[in-house]
């Protein structure tokens, strides 16, 4: 299979890593001193189970790599716009298009760029950071990919996609129901980032505090309200959930767009709380707690860097 990684940090570098050691045909689309060193040393993981890959196929021209089997929308939600433009070349008649980025817009802007039948949906969950160039640091065991067609139909590209991961060491798994899955990661990763990032807290003190536990609660909800008005069948049962693995994992967790704040880089906001204000106008849903992390935000949202 013939995959082309268009975004290779901590998502698309780890999981293409993967597939590049297990024998897919792997072209990776990076930038600046990530691509020199994944041309000069390849790729290489650390963290629970280390892996490196001396030579992988590493470019900053998708028109260098021309059209591909399966096309991985890895980017930060900020790159996107830029991205859809760039990997154009890589996008064949018979390309089909994931994105694994965050949030429910990602897909739009694809539906706007792309013939829908070429799109899959897509989920990725792993915790990973780019800790130097070429070097990505996965923090957790965590890693799973969820992919499927959009009407849930179980497809050969979806088969043969799903053979490559699991060949990789992959926790991969073809979804009936993907959109479902993409909301529910919705509504965890808004919950999560919006109260990380605005408290400047890591979970386990947010979750241990009753006032900021109702605040990550209603944050959640309103997700779960806004889904429901868009047709998206969730439940109480799956906010529930959704707090019980917030009261699951590590203390010290916290989310990639409380990282992208102390680092002073742009922040994913527009897209995860900014678009549960966006999707919630759009069908008359109050969502008062994310509009009030929005507009937090706001001011670091372009990132505060200087040099």
């Amino acid at each position: 299979m013939r995959i082309g990684i268009m975004g290779s940090g901590g998502l698309g570098g780890y999981f293409g890593a993967k597939l590049a050691a297990a024998g897919s045909d792997v072209h990776f689309i990076a930038r600046g001193r990530h691509l020199e060193a994944m041309r000069s040393d390849g790729l290489r993981i650390e963290g629970p189970e280390p892996l490196h890959v001396p030579k992988v196929q590493a470019t900053g021209r998708p028109a260098d790599v021309g059209p591909v089997d399966v096309a991985m929308l890895c980017v930060k939600l900020w790159d996107t716009a830029q991205a859809i433009e760039q990997m154009r070349p890589m996008v064949g008649p018979d390309t089909a298009v994931v994105s694994f980025q965050n949030g429910v817009l990602k897909d739009t802007y694809l539906r706007e760029a792309f013939d829908a039948r070429q799109l899959i949906g897509g989920v990725g969950y792993v915790a990973t950071t780019i800790e130097s160039p070429g070097v990505i640091r996965q923090t957790g065991p965590m890693q799973r990919l969820l992919f499927g067609e959009f009407d849930g139909s179980r497809s050969p590209r979806g088969e043969a996609l799903l053979a490559a991961c699991q060949a990789a060491g992959i926790n991969a798994e073809l979804s009936p129901a993907i959109l479902r899955e993409i909301w529910l990661k919705y509504v965890f990763l808004v919950g999560l980032s919006g109260t990380t990032t605005t408290t400047r807290h890591r979970i386990g003190a947010i979750r241990a505090n009753p006032q900021t536990r109702a605040f990550l609660t209603d944050v959640m909800r309103e997700v779960i309200a806004v889904a429901q008005a868009h047709g998206v069948p969730l439940t109480d049962d799956d906010l529930k959930a959704a707090l019980v693995r917030a009261d699951s994992v590590s203390p010290d967790m916290t989310s990639s767009m409380h990282h992208d704040l102390e680092r002073g880089n742009p922040l994913e906001v527009r897209w995860l709380s900014g678009g549960v204000v966006e999707l919630g106008r759009a069908k008359g849903v109050p969502t008062p707690m994310n509009r009030a992390i929005s507009d937090i935000l706001a001011l670091q949202a372009a990132g505060t860097r200087t040099g």
